[in-house]
């Protein structure tokens, strides 16, 4: 019996592992041997040029992208975390409503938010030169771009993950245990430093380990706000599109290193104390606000930040009604119509970015849907060696930026290998859909996992003894359980890979070009109503993809982040 078990456990752990070795081990390795090969061959003299004093770019770069994902991880908490207190501690007029108006931002996908800021607040934004015409005054009073740009879109976009952890932690904590501190003659500052900030302290590392990376991956904004100002994502596209594949590889291996570092040491940070409460009670109970005026101030506050919220996506709204060529010198669009609507839903080509990315996002979902729970299955319910060297590779997709996962696939497969059944993949249709499909491993494993890891082996044990096969038990008693975390991440990386841009860019054909791109293309032609109008079809998806999620499976945004 134990030898039938362990049969099947290899069985299932086999085409796990040829997966991760084929397409997220392998890639990363020839990564790592390209960035050693220059024209005389095996050296090092890609790293002394990138570390060289002759050019100093690249290393300018490096700095650029750890102190820009610093500065977004501190602005990001600065607004999240005060915001997550505000929500989840006091009670009053509007709370509900602006509670879930905070979370907003995550369906803007990144190069629509980017483009939104753009149009807002740029040089010639709606913003500034409302302010400059209202008050008569010569110039605009503002414009975004360059280090200040970035950080303002970065923190607009990913306060959220500071936001939905720590609301969710703060609605977990037993008010017994700051109560317990007040009535032993505690103050309030002392209550938050010794009780609270501590049991915060897992999300807040989460939130951070996730700003931090997701910035050191930016594309969008230093490309389009940057102003040339250097990022190394950046670098490495360049590097790629000038054709200096080596260079691209090491610039990719430096940014994965230092987004590793990163992710370690705030585990280590994480893992120095225990941070589980000892006691099990009811949610944190809040506080009606009964001062008038602080009752007043809140809901003014709150209605502006909602305001500040709609804006981006009220701006993409209103530019895709604006037919192109109506707006050139004009300081503010004068005509308004539904032409782009129009040749989005009768053009064929105008329509096909539309029809690939629905196409990639399905087929890269599907995989990531059979995958992850085979893989999850495999990490939590069986039992093997070499377990966790197994979920370090399930996680190594999401600890890389995109552009390194982008670089990786570029210089595995622009030959043909046993990977890819004889040919080669880039150029192709399905480098795209393979892309999306590993970049997006990590979300389906992790949200299967915490559902797997709550389920009884007791229910599985019953099941065998009563004769069923693993088959039939695993489809009607395992995954109907499961199915709200499978749910939640594979609805999840859909969503990610409608608006995935980063990977797109490195990898994308003209056949194969997916909504983010032909944004990226309108854009250049100065065709900004059409730019607009793809920028909504993909809020739409991604606004339709998160209310089927909380509809039907009941799965609220926080768990699937």
């Amino acid at each position: 019996m134990k030898n039938r078990d362990h049969r099947f456990t290899l069985l299932l752990l086999i085409p796990v592992v040829l997966v991760l070795v084929a397409y997220v081990l392998y890639p990363s390795l020839r990564t790592l041997i390209e960035s050693f090969q220059n024209k005389e061959g095996w050296s090092g003299g890609n790293y002394a040029d990138f570390f060289g004093s002759e050019s100093r770019s690249n290393l300018q770069a490096l700095w650029n992208s750890v102190y820009i994902s610093l500065l977004s991880v501190f602005f990001s908490a600065l607004i999240g975390v005060p915001l997550a207190f505000i929500f989840n501690k006091y009670e009053f007029p509007g709370r509900s409503f602006f509670s879930s108006a905070a979370i907003l931002p995550i369906v803007l996908p990144s190069l629509v938010g980017v483009m939104a800021f753009m149009f807002l607040y740029g040089e010639s934004g709606l913003v500034p030169n409302a302010i400059k015409d209202l008050f008569g005054l010569t110039n605009i009073p503002f414009k975004i771009g360059g280090v200040s740009g970035i950080l303002i879109v970065h923190a607009y976009t990913m306060y959220v993950y500071f936001y939905m952890t720590v609301s969710s932690t703060i609605r977990s904590i037993d008010p017994s245990l700051e109560e317990a501190a007040y009535n032993l003659g505690a103050g309030r500052l002392t209550v938050f430093t010794k009780v609270t900030l501590p049991l915060l302290t897992p999300a807040i590392v989460g939130a951070s380990l996730l700003v931090f990376m997701t910035s050191m991956a930016s594309f969008s904004a230093p490309f389009l706000l940057a102003g040339g100002f250097r990022v190394l994502s950046l670098q490495i596209y360049f590097s790629k599109v000038n054709g200096n594949l080596s260079m691209a590889a090491t610039q990719s291996v430096i940014l994965s290193i230092v987004s590793i570092s990163f992710l370690l040491f705030m585990r280590w940070y994480q893992n120095r104390r225990d941070y589980r409460m000892a006691t099990k009670g009811i949610g944190a109970h809040r506080s009606e606000i009964k001062n008038p005026f602080l009752k007043g101030l809140m809901v003014a506050v709150g209605v502006v930040g909602v305001i500040i919220l709609l804006l981006p996506h009220m701006t993409i709204l209103i530019l895709s009604l604006v037919p192109d060529g109506t707006w050139t010198y004009q300081t503010y669009p004068s005509v308004f119509n539904g032409e782009n609507y129009l040749f989005l839903f009768t053009e064929p080509k105008i329509w096909d970015p539309v029809r690939n990315s629905l196409i990639l996002a399905f087929l890269a979902t599907l995989g990531n849907l059979v995958f992850g729970v085979l893989t999850s299955y495999v990490l939590v319910k069986r039992k093997f060696v070499g377990k966790n060297m197994l979920d370090i590779m399930v996680m190594l997709p999401w600890a890389l930026p995109a552009t390194v996962v982008g670089m990786n696939l570029v210089l595995a497969f622009n030959e043909s290998s046993v990977f890819t059944f004889g040919h080669i993949l880039v150029g192709t249709f399905w480098i795209l859909p393979l892309a999306y499909f590993i970049r997006h491993i990590p979300l389906v494993v992790r949200s299967t996992n915490a559902t797997l890891e709550q389920l009884d082996d007791s229910l599985e044990e019953a099941a065998r003894n009563l004769g069923a096969k693993w088959f039939y038990l695993f489809r009607r008693v395992v995954l109907p359980l499961v199915m709200p975390g499978v749910m939640a991440g594979t609805l999840l990386a859909f969503v990610e890979a409608v608006g995935e841009f980063p990977t797109s860019v490195l990898l994308y054909t003209l056949g194969n070009r997916p909504i983010s791109i032909e944004i990226m293309n309108q854009l250049r032609m100065f065709n900004m109503g059409q730019a607009a109008a793809y920028g909504m079809i993909q809020i739409s998806l991604i606004g339709l993809v998160l209310f089927i999620s909380n509809k039907f499976f009941g799965i609220k945004a926080e768990r699937s982040l």
